[in-house]
């Protein structure tokens, strides 16, 4: 599968290199860039140029995507030798034929007629327009098959597990995250891997809470935003869900009910460390959790689809035409419950990074076994865990307060301001932070790339889930392939190329040498 890597820590072996860098083909929105609310009051515009934005508009979430087709190498996983004629059939490129069919059906479930995938043997997939689009024209809004916010920004934000929305109030992000920030900076939290309060999964050392903030609020002030006993002002105006608890555990949060059960269902229930979570499973999911957060959060992504997957089979199992217990009908079976993560396969994880600059040549035998190594122990970890039972960006609503408060007329905005700028200059500017994960999206993951893209991915004012939404950059004529860029473009042609490396190719783009 695939994977981008935004949030890593630094190892003490070739491993490091590639933690920073991890680029693989996974569709992971980038966090968006928007504009800060002024910190001072700003001067009236006199017209011309230079005029401070200050409305919202809609921001850049530079999407990562994978086209074209891949191989695998030798794995250092024993069950892939006893099984390698199995593993090479989930492992390989999906027939042409049932491949089409299959993106058909998904277009079409997701009533996106105005799009088609197209294969070629020069790039892979790829996405076609089936109709003219206008600059600024919606061309998808792509659901997330398998996500996770990454650890580090679970200290940020609050968003639910399994769509991704902001959860609570505006008080409760704010007073949460101002906690953690305080739980930071009086302690040596930054060291240690569990900081967040249901002490899995995340760690202090987030943007907000390494850096020291203009001021400090008390204790009481904060906790009295978390439970609700303190309200600001306008915060009516940007009405949040309340928080579902996970009905085993309190490690994962939604915004609904409906939220939590489709989690349970499709991912959950296996990854719970909840007390109702059998002990020795719950130690072992721990472990898993750790080495993740201690190594790479991309396993935790893997973990989700690798659960997907086996309870997609188990559900397709207890049908009553599916009820022939061979070998043979229940590895079909398993084919069928992988075919939506199939479609997006290319190539394993360690042969697919690029060697990184500061790793030689002569040692990259070497870094691929490292990566192997690691993969190797995160997925052991998992299976200790989950097998002996049967078996991201979404714009963050405290800008848009902020934004909001900057935006009153000048006698409201003054009494506001009494009240929010304490915690304004207390959240600093980071205040903005958005949610960040990594997920695969598997319609966006097909678009290719080009340097000079006539599409990007945006969260509009609407977008407050965390699906992906791709907007035509400029018009889109009937038959044109639509084109996504997955690093920044601004940058010089000897660095696009560094940063495409890490996906597999060389872009050829009208945009080849400036």
């Amino acid at each position: 599968m695939a994977v981008s890597v935004f949030n890593t820590r630094r190892r003490t072996s070739l491993v490091s290199a590639f933690i920073d860098r991890t680029r693989m083909f996974i569709s992971t929105p980038l966090p968006q860039v928007r504009d800060k609310v002024s910190r001072t009051k700003p001067p009236k515009p006199h017209g011309g140029g230079g005029e401070r934005r200050r409305k919202k508009q809609p921001q850049e979430a530079a999407a990562r995507a994978g086209g074209g087709m891949g191989g695998s190498s030798a794995s250092p996983c024993d069950l892939d030798r006893e099984f390698a004629p199995q593993i090479a059939q989930l492992l390989a490129t999906p027939p042409l034929q049932p491949a089409q069919e299959y993106y058909n059906g998904l277009i079409q479930s997701r009533k996106h007629d105005g799009i088609r995938v197209n294969f070629s043997s020069k790039h892979g997939k790829g996405v076609c327009a089936n109709k003219e689009f206008a600059e600024g024209d919606l061309i998808l809004k792509d659901q997330i098959l398998v996500g996770a916010q990454h650890s580090l920004n679970k200290i940020d934000c609050a968003v639910c597990s399994y769509c991704f929305r902001f959860i609570g109030s505006i008080e409760f992000q704010i007073g949460r995250r101002l906690y953690w920030q305080s739980v930071g900076s009086s302690s040596d939290c930054t060291n240690r891997r569990h900081c967040h309060e249901s002490d899995v999964g995340s760690s202090a050392s987030s943007s907000g809470a390494t850096k020291e903030n203009s001021s400090t609020l008390p204790e009481e002030v904060l906790g009295s935003l978390i439970t609700g006993d303190m309200s600001l002002p306008f915060t009516d105006h940007f009405s949040l869900p309340q928080v579902v608890p996970c009905r085993g555990c309190e490690e994962e949060r939604y915004c609904s009910q409906s939220c939590a059960d489709s989690d349970w269902e499709t991912y959950h229930s296996l990854l719970c460390t909840g007390s109702k979570t059998e002990p020795s499973q719950r130690s072992a999911l721990q472990k898993f959790i750790e080495h993740a957060n201690g190594s790479n959060d991309i396993f935790l992504v893997a973990a989700k689809a690798i659960t997907f997957t086996l309870l997609r089979y188990k559900k397709l199992k207890t049908q009553p035409e599916f009820q022939n217990n061979t070998d043979e009908s229940n590895f079909s079976l398993l084919m069928e419950a992988w075919k939506p993560l199939s479609m997006g396969y290319k190539k394993r994880w360690w042969d697919s990074v690029a060697l990184p600059e500061d790793v030689d040549s002569c040692d990259e035998d070497t870094f691929r076994q490292q990566i192997r190594d690691l993969a190797l122990t995160s997925l052991q970890l998992l299976k200790d865990a989950i097998f002996d039972s049967d078996g991201l960006v979404v714009a963050s609503p405290v800008e848009d307060y902020f934004i909001h408060i900057d935006d009153l007329p000048d006698d409201e905005k003054e009494e506001a301001e009494k009240v929010t700028r304490p915690f304004l200059d207390a959240l600093g500017e980071d205040y903005a932070a958005p949610c960040e994960g990594t997920a695969f999206f598997p319609l966006q993951s097909c678009m290719n790339h080009s340097c000079c893209p006539n599409a990007k991915a945006y969260k509009r004012d609407e977008d407050t889930d965390g699906n992906a939404v791709i907007i035509a950059l400029e018009p889109i004529k009937k038959d044109d392939e639509i084109t996504i860029s997955y690093i920044d473009e601004d940058v010089s042609y000897e660095e696009r190329q560094a940063e495409l490396a890490d996906y597999g190719f060389i872009c050829t783009c009208p945009r080849i040498c400036n």
